[in-house]
């Protein structure tokens, strides 16, 4: 791994930690108790990065409104997406849900912040419809920090998301790698909306921009706004320019690579490092020394972007597996208009995979397997959000890579949405084996399909959406 090691060096900060600081939930119960404990547990600092907070959520809210009654010193910031925030206004929202905290405890305590794409603007923030724009961008990264742990995942703050919508999630107990993190919030915090509670309002909040933020408003200045941002990320995402030679402690045996993707905030030259990172390890895969790897893709929205699909095919892997969700497991499965095609759009996208790899001549070596656990909308009905990947080093059974967060490797994801993840490439045997219990968790509701399982007809509708609307999904 020395070569990839080497060549991250170079691209991303890098962590050097025990393997044991690093814990792997499988449940999304478990996940939700989780959450709730560090947060009552928290005593400086908790931060939350999600694309919304469910409008119902108020045990989450309650358990949080405990949680700073009971410690003074404690601080709450919260960066959520203004688009997606804010969508069911005048009706219950994400941002009516949390501006309360600020009337509670103040806003020296309590700081709630809503990213805006700079996509958006102009006539086509007056036209397009709600349910629609969020289609030109969002704020996708998944950080829950708490003190000195932080737990990376996909999942946003919703009863789904708590109960029968499967996802990864990852607690670090590390302080420089959580203190990373919280800058990183930070910074995008440093660029959103700030939401304030307002009695007077039938939505209760308003939306301002501090003047304390790092660049002007998106909507009204965006090419000012795209150069302030482009300066306040690079500066973070890159290794330190004058950074010592990297020495690495002799009790650490796993390395961590924080690896964000921010395309709409780069006017000219993109600095982000995920698809950079991501490609550095799928080259990986088509060396002569990896012919005996395996690798394992998951992605709920499948999607992939071309060069990685590209990587993919070119791997000389002896098993490679793509994970997706099957259309009784999408959360759009069973919607009303235009986003109920979004399931068959999917498993379209899936099939063109497939017939892509039997082009290859791969299809003895890498498999396309659906999620299935139940059917959305029926009880026991279970949705599939899940986003990963792992590798296994030639001729051994438990993955030594994996890249936990928020990207769904999507073409959207490397062009309109902030996603962040942490590359994990660990010797630790105890980490490996649940890195490998973690695989096989997904696996245990995954079926195989080959081309001839896909022979439902799908429609012009369904084609003519994937073919407009390609970039965004």
């Amino acid at each position: 791994m020395t070569s990839l090691t080497t060549e991250l060096d170079k691209l991303a900060p890098r962590f050097d930690i025990d393997g044991r600081q690093i814990e792997i939930i499988n449940a999304p119960s478990d996940f939700y108790s989780v959450l709730k404990e560090k947060i009552r547990n928290s005593r400086q600092r908790i931060f939350l990065s999600t694309l919304y907070v469910g409008a119902s959520e108020h045990e989450l809210i309650d358990t949080l409104r405990h949680a700073l009654h009971s410690q003074p010193s404690l601080k709450l910031s919260v960066l959520c997406d203004a688009l997606r925030g804010t969508r069911e206004s005048p009706r219950a929202s994400c941002a009516s849900l949390l501006a309360p905290l600020v009337q509670e405890f103040g806003e020296d305590r309590v700081q709630i912040r809503m990213y805006h794409t700079p996509n958006l603007t102009g006539w086509k923030k007056r036209f397009i419809p709600v349910r629609m724009n969020e289609g030109w961008g969002l704020q996708h990264m998944k950080l829950y920090g708490f003190d000195d742990e932080i737990i990376l995942s996909g999942a946003n703050l919703s009863t789904d998301y708590f109960t029968n919508r499967q996802d990864r999630y990852h607690v670090f107990s590390n302080k420089q790698i959580t203190d990373y993190f919280f800058n990183v919030q930070q910074m995008i915090s440093s660029l959103s909306y700030q939401v304030l509670p307002d009695s007077e309002s039938d939505q209760g909040y308003r939306l301002i921009w501090p003047a304390e933020n790092s660049a002007p408003e998106p909507i009204k200045r965006t090419s000012e706004f795209r150069l302030c941002a482009a300066e306040s990320v690079g500066s973070i995402i890159r290794p330190p320019l004058h950074s010592e030679k990297i020495i690495t402690p002799s009790s650490t045996d796993t390395v961590v690579y924080p690896l964000g993707q921010f395309t709409p905030l780069f006017p000219s030259v993109d600095l982000s490092t995920e698809m950079v990172g991501l490609c550095s390890v799928m080259k990986l895969l088509a060396r002569p020394d990896f012919s005996n790897s395996m690798w394992t893709l998951t992605a709920g929205y499948f999607n992939i972007h071309p060069t990685l699909k590209k990587l993919l095919l070119a791997s000389q892997s002896s098993r490679g597996t793509v994970i997706t969700a099957h259309q009784h497991a999408n959360g759009f499965y069973g919607s009303a208009g235009i986003s109920g095609n979004l399931p068959p759009g999917y498993t379209l996208l899936a099939q063109r995979f497939l017939q892509d790899v039997y082009r290859a001549g791969k299809k003895d070596f890498i498999a396309l397997k659906e999620w299935k656990r139940g059917m959305v909308g029926k009880p026991g009905g279970w949705t599939y959000h899940a986003k990963g990947i792992w590798v296994n080093p030639p001729g051994e059974m438990s993955p030594a890579i994996t890249l936990i967060g928020s990207s769904n490797y999507t073409r959207r994801s490397y062009s309109l949405d902030i996603e962040m993840n942490a590359l994990v490439i660990t010797r630790n045997e105890q980490l490996r084996q649940k890195l490998q219990s973690e695989v096989e968790n997904l696996e245990q509701y995954a079926t195989g399909k080959y081309l001839s399982d896909f022979n439902e007809k799908v429609g012009w509708r369904v084609r003519f959406l994937v073919w407009l609307f390609g970039e965004q999904l």
